[in-house]
Parts: structure tokens; sequence; C-alpha cells
């Protein structure tokens, strides 16, 4: 869910853009690269066991917690 600002999400078959108060659902398995050109706020909700960063590890990636 976007807050304030402008946030592009990048798919194969095209660019889906959101603005304040706007939600997209990425369905799984899909690739996707999110794009803002000016700073924006937004919300990411994501499955646990989702890697964060990707594959890569490192100092970004960190463990999933249980609530």
């Amino acid at each position: 869910m976007v807050r304030p600002g402008t946030l592009v999400i990048q798919l194969r078959d095209g660019d889906v853009t959101l603005g304040p108060g706007d939600v997209y659902v990425i369905p799984a398995g899909v690739e996707h690269c999110p794009l803002a050109h000016e700073e924006v706020e937004a919300i990411l909700i994501e499955r646990v066991g989702t890697v964060n960063t990707g594959d890569a590890g490192g100092d970004r990636t960190f463990e999933a917690r249980e609530l």
C-alpha cells in the first residue's frame, strides 16, 4: 500500500503505477521490480518465508520472526 508518493511496479507485461492509498497484489512467483523516482512511503506485506533481497543474503537480509 502506497502512502505519500508514487511507486511503479515493473512487470514483464508492463508497469503498474501506484499513488497514495493504492494497493497492488503481485501473484506468487511473478518477477517484479519496485521503482520510485522520488521518495515514497509504502507498506509491503509478504508471506512468512519470503526471502528478502533475493537469495543474495548479506547485511540487508534477516530471518523472519514469529509473532
